[in-house]
């Protein structure tokens, strides 16, 4: 019997991004060029508490709403898929009930902020007593919050000036509880990688300026889903098959400050071919297969544990266990791309 062989189609997106409704700078307009010229095709915009933004194609990229569903303190919840807006709870297990009743995902986001600061932000973090549908592992701005250093204008400058460097790759802790989260249930719990962009200007200095603009956010982690079929000319046909992506985890998290290009990432059998968020048979000859492009350190993680690693531009490993697989990439110590499970059965 020959090999069912598919055309996938890969189309990169940001989640978890902010607009005038909330904390952002920019409208949709100015979001969308932004968006356009850093060659995404969809992006989320999750502002705090508000879910009246009109959805569609703008400057031609797809906007989806969410809600980053935002308690004063801690357990901020990024809801997508959802009809109405969704009240934020001292109790997060009413938002998160609340979600799942209205067929939507929510993901914890920047669950792991570090306690201790260098900086008079207040750290933001979930309180994992409560089991969210799925895990923002990467933040961008959470990650750079964690680092920023305000105790002298060397430090404040260093911050600012040199922002990029602070971001190495994502945290530890958050890629730990995914993992057990994934243990612990036989179904895909899925992660996303979120920019949080606010584009937030800073006018207490000599001359004002912004911190993180919207290009350059969305220049860092992406999104990348992989599709069956080409991205619908439909607005509505389109945002179904966006949200259904990332409800399956069927996307790779992609951070294009190390490397500008989708790594593929696949595992084969003699039949089939599955990639992230996907299931297929174990067999004799059940492959995972990853292409780089580039030298990079490449970890295979089966069931929360690293299975196996190497530094090279590809890998070919041969399967002889059952679990769910996931691929970390690492590009000069950086972290370059963090694949969702592929459950071999």
């Amino acid at each position: 019997m020959g090999k069912n062989i598919l055309k996938n189609y890969n189309y990169k997106g940001a989640i978890h991004i902010h607009s005038i409704n909330s904390d952002g700078s920019g409208d949709i307009d100015n979001i969308t060029k932004a968006a356009k010229k850093a060659g995404l095709s969809w992006i989320i915009i999750t502002d705090h508490n508000y879910f009246d933004l009109e959805e569609g194609i703008y400057n031609d990229i797809y906007v989806i709403k969410g809600e980053e569903i935002s308690p004063q303190k801690e357990n901020h919840y990024i809801a997508l898929d959802i009809n109405n807006r969704i009240e934020p709870n001292d109790n997060p297990q009413i938002y998160i009930n609340e979600v799942r009743e209205q067929n939507g995902i929510g993901f914890a986001a920047h669950p792991d902020e570090f306690k201790k600061r260098n900086n008079n932000y207040p750290p933001i973090n979930w309180d994992k007593s409560f089991i969210p549908d799925g895990v923002e592992i990467w933040n961008w701005f959470s990650c750079w919050g964690d680092r920023l250093n305000t105790k002298n204008i060397f430090t404040l400058a260093f911050s600012y000036i040199f922002k990029h460097l602070l971001v190495k790759k994502a945290p530890q802790k958050s890629l730990n509880w995914w993992d057990r989260l994934n243990s612990q249930n036989q179904i895909i719990i899925p992660a996303i990688g979120g920019i949080d962009a606010h584009a937030l200007k800073v006018k207490k200095y000599f001359l004002p300026f912004t911190i993180f603009p919207y290009k350059s956010m969305f220049k860092t982690i992406n999104n990348v889903i992989n599709l069956k079929e080409p991205l619908s000319n439909n607005f509505e046909i389109a945002k179904k098959q966006i949200l259904n992506a990332i409800k399956n985890g069927n996307n790779v998290i992609v951070n294009n400050k190390v490397l500008n290009k989708i790594p593929n990432i696949e595992i084969i059998n003699n039949l089939q071919t599955a990639y992230s968020g996907e299931y297929l048979n174990l067999d004799q000859e059940t492959y995972l297969k990853v292409n780089v492009n580039k030298k990079a350190l490449i970890k295979i993680i089966l069931n929360g544990r690293e299975l196996y690693k190497c530094v090279a531009k590809k890998c070919n490993l041969l399967l002889t266990e059952i679990g769910k697989y996931r691929v970390e990439i690492l590009i000069n110590k950086k972290g370059y791309a963090y694949s969702n499970p592929i459950l071999v059965i």
